[in-house]
This record gives structure tokens, sequence and C-alpha cells, in this order.
């Protein structure tokens, strides 16, 4: 079986679709993923065969947008409208018309016999209704509620409407066929369902109860044996270095090691002298590290909370915008993380929220729980199956 992963985005988009890959390669069939120009390397670094659907953009011009939005002085949270008319009019409109194209185009040369999405990429979703291939998608939102169809529903149906596709008021193609989730079921938000047919299982090895929670040894971890170790990371868009520096003032006092990544935009001599305790990194593998933490402050975004959430940690969080709002809250409701304001949050309360998560026990408890849960997933392996199928049922 030729399989064709398509993803639009960066890399929270690629790392998804990743586990389902390798185990259908080793299961025997021909894999190759399509994605955007710039995403070429990440793609091949990882051991597939890359297709662009885009052109690069230059490598100076990429380099500095990323710099500037990383190495503003002030956090920048997006408005919710603004993510949203993004989401419709990047993603669905714009994104979705190339995405159809090329897709459609490579289809031809490459024949593959399904095609696995990530979950926003809606133009491969119509190029395979136009091919009448299978089309799997994989969730990379984790909580839900960022993408609603009537939010892209008017692009879409354009979209559709000029390669000739039927009229589909409730927009089923976008979930009609198999959806993986790499994602425990708890963990999704109930006001924002998910099919009856998801597949949920877990990309990575079970992750076995940490003997000794919190305590440094990894290469480049702050402090002293037996203290314990909080991980600071915010992404790379919307994080500031006015909010890196809240947070180590809010944690310069407290009896923890702090290994804090910010980025290879922000040089991290801009925070000025740090205790000892603190160290700050542009960045450190978050799989070696995280075995040694006992909470992460992040962000939100899926891919950070999940490698948190896989390790039983709880976190603070700071969301700034897109899926990361709906994210901290459904963590906050389930009793594994407290969310701040990344705009208003002072020193004081980010040593407060800190010393709170780490003091009472009910939050690590709760992190756990999802842990386990993920542990008892089938593992990605066993996704490969439901594709076989899903192809066979063409």
């Amino acid at each position: 079986m030729r399989i064709l992963f398509t993803f639009i985005g960066g890399s929270g988009h690629f790392r998804p679709l990743v586990p389902v890959a390798r185990a259908a390669r080793a299961a025997g069939h021909t894999v190759a993923f399509a994605g955007g120009g710039r995403r070429g390397p990440e793609i091949t670094a990882a051991g597939f065969t890359a297709f662009a659907t885009s052109e690069p953009r230059g490598h100076t011009e990429a380099t500095a947008a990323a710099a500037t939005a990383a190495a503003r002085s002030t956090v920048e949270v997006s408005d919710p409208e603004e993510d949203i008319r993004h989401l419709a009019e990047g993603f669905a409109r714009r994104g979705a018309r190339r995405h159809a194209a090329a897709v459609l185009e490579l289809a031809r040369t490459w024949k593959p016999d399904i095609l696995v999405r990530d979950e926003v990429d809606f133009g491969t979703a119509v190029a395979a209704e136009a091919l009448g291939l299978p089309c799997a998608s994989v969730l990379v939102l984790a909580a839900g509620g960022f993408l609603r169809k009537d939010v892209v529903a008017e692009p879409l149906h354009e979209l559709r409407s000029e390669y000739g596709l039927p009229y589909d008021p409730d927009l089923a193609v976008l979930d009609r066929d198999l959806v993986l989730s790499p994602f425990p079921p708890s963990f999704r938000d109930p006001r924002f369902p998910l099919p009856a047919h998801t597949f949920s299982f877990r990309p990575t090895a079970a992750r076995p109860p940490e003997a000794t929670p919190g305590t440094p040894g990894t290469p480049g971890t702050p402090g002293t044996p037996g203290t314990p170790t909080v991980y600071v990371t915010l992404g790379t868009v919307h994080a500031g270095t006015d909010l890196f520096s809240r947070i180590a003032a809010g944690l310069r006092e407290l009896p923890v090691n702090v290994l804090m990544t910010v980025s290879d935009h922000i040089d991290p001599a801009v925070l000025g002298p740090l205790p000892g305790h603190i160290r700050v990194e542009r960045f450190v593998p978050q799989e070696q590290l995280l075995p040694q933490c006992a909470l992460v402050v992040s962000h939100g975004g899926s891919g950070s909370l999940m490698g948190a959430l896989a390790h039983g940690l709880p976190s603070v969080l700071f969301p700034h915008g897109a899926d990361q709002p709906y994210n901290a809250r459904r963590c906050t409701e389930l009793g594994a993380a407290r969310t701040l304001d990344p705009v208003t949050a002072t020193p004081e309360d980010i040593h407060s929220a800190v010393s709170t998560v780490l003091a009472d026990s009910g939050y690590r408890s709760a992190a756990e729980r999802i842990r386990d849960e993920m542990n008892a997933l089938p593992g990605a392996a066993e996704t490969v199956p439901t594709l076989e199928a899903l192809a066979l049922s063409r």
C-alpha cells in the first residue's frame, strides 16, 4: 500500500503524523510526506521522502520573521476573533486551495492508495474526494473547540464547488473517514465531541512512573539532586522576553531548579544575570528533560502539553492564542494545571501558582491519571490495520 501523509503548517502539524508513518513503514507500506517547501529538511531528517506543496520562503526572510516574532519585548496574545479569521482565510481558503491543487498533481504521479492528512489540512480532504481516494485525518488540536465546521464552511464550500464536488452542508467530508487521535479521550472537551469512529492511540512508548520525579540529572539541568526541577518553554511565536523575565523573577526565590528554553531566536543573555538554580538555553530535547522534571511551565501548545502529561507532570500555563486557551481550559478542568494570563501575571502570581502546584499532590495525581490513560491506549502500530481496512473499504 502506498500512503501519502500531508500536512499544512509547521512542526506542530508534522510531528503528530510521524508515529503513524513510521508504523506504516515498519509494516511494509510505502510512505511519503507532502508539506510546505520549508518543511523538506525536517521531513527528510525524520527519514521520509518529501514532496513540496509550495515554494520555500527564503531562508533570510523566514529567519528574520521568526526572530522578530520571538524577540519582541512583550508577549503578544492573539485576538481570538483574529485567530478564527486566520483559520478560515489562511488554512481553509488560501492554504486549502494551494494544497488541493498540489496534492491532486502529486497523486497523479506518485499514485497513493490512501491519504493521511493533519486535522487542518483541508485541501487534502478536497483532493481525496475529487480523486475518489480514502482519507484519514490525524488530530493536532488536543482539546478541540478551536476548529469548528461553521468557521471553515464558506471557503471550503467554494473550493469544493470549484472541483465540481456535490454540496456537503455539514462538511461530513472532514471526518467521514477514519479519524486518528494521538490524545487521551478524556482530554477532549466534551463540548466538542469526536466522531464515534475515532481511533485513539498512544504515539510514544508507555511512560513508567518515575522513581524520583523532579530529580535533575539531564545534561544542562541546574541545581542540586533532590530539588524539584521546573521546565519552562513558551513556544516561538507569541512569547516575548518580558514574560520569560517575569517567570524567572517569580521562580528566583523558590527552592527549585529551573531550566528555561527560549528558542533559537532569543539570546539568553537578554534575560540578564540569574541565580545559579536558573539556567537558560536556546533548546534542550524535551524527551531528555521531562523524566527529570516535577512541573512544566508552558504556553499550552498541544505538543508541549501532551509531552508533560505523558510523563504525569502537572503544568502552569500561559496560553497565547489559537488552540492554547482551549487546551489550558481543559487541563485546568481536569485538575492537572493552573492557568495564568500571559499579559497581566506578575512575578508574585507566578511564584504563587508554581508553589501551589508543586505543594498540592492533587495536581500531580490528576496528571498521572492522564498519563495512565495514555499508557493504556494502543500503540501507533495499531493504527496500521485501521488504515489498511479503510483502503480496502474503497
